[in-house]
């Protein structure tokens, strides 16, 4: 489950005069993902510049993140840095995967703007509901995946080549990373119930820019998660 979100996260956030609202959240979105547009176009035109920076700009957005989850009012002014910055790295990241593929790039964007807007129809019909099993499934189903990075990332460090099937283009391979996009996409519908949670239990106005940033973190999670499995059926 998103680690900028939980059930308690706007309850806890305290009471104000001005409460957030959904178009609140949704205005915020659009401004955030105007400023990571601008980072992914210099990302993907001046990799010269950025990739020798790749590894302290994901140290430095980790540690930003952190601090946001941490200290939420302080959201209307971190999550436009945080969302320049990936957009940086999304720019250096989504180019390395064109020139090995060309054409994915436009694909994977395409593929996550239409499952984001699909998970939002399929919440605000009642199709998926955020049922206390489902919020469970969910958040096991992630916990587990991040395992996996984390036991694949050690192995790497270590000179191995890691898991197989996270990054190889067999069958389960691509099994995995169906699986994981799945997921993945239902951690949107998590999120837009907590967000909406939040809007109900008339949390502060600022939250609007935490509730914008969190989603933000898992829509990125999906838009990597595409580009491997896109990448994978290339091979």
């Amino acid at each position: 489950m998103n680690p900028a979100l939980g059930n308690k996260t706007f309850t806890h956030a305290g009471f104000a005069e001005q409460t957030m609202t959904v178009n609140g959240v949704i205005n915020k979105s659009f401004f955030l993902w105007l400023i990571l547009a601008v980072g992914a176009y210099l990302g993907w035109s001046y990799p010269a510049i950025t990739a020798p920076l790749m590894i302290p700009i994901i140290i430095g957005t980790l540690i930003l993140s952190i601090v946001t989850i941490f200290k939420k009012n302080i959201s209307p002014f971190t999550s436009p840095v945080y969302a320049f910055f990936e957009g940086l790295l999304l720019g250096v990241l989504t180019l390395i995967f064109e020139k090995q593929y060309p054409g994915i790039a436009v694909n994977a964007i395409f593929l996550t703007i239409s499952v984001l807007f699909c998970m939002l129809a399929a919440f605000k019909a009642g199709i998926i509901k955020a049922t206390n099993k489902f919020y469970t499934v969910v958040a096991i189903s992630t916990m587990a995946i991040f395992l996996l990075y984390i036991v694949n990332l050690v192995m790497s460090l270590f000179g191995s080549n890691g898991i197989a099937f996270i990054n190889g283009s067999s069958t389960f391979g691509i099994l995995f990373s169906i699986f994981v996009v799945i997921i993945a996409s239902l951690n949107l519908i998590i999120d837009f119930d907590i967000i909406q949670k939040g809007v109900e239990a008339n949390a502060p106005k600022y939250m609007e820019w935490y509730g914008a940033f969190a989603l933000m973190i898992t829509i990125i999670w999906l838009y990597i998660e595409i580009l491997r499995l896109l990448s994978k059926l290339r091979k």
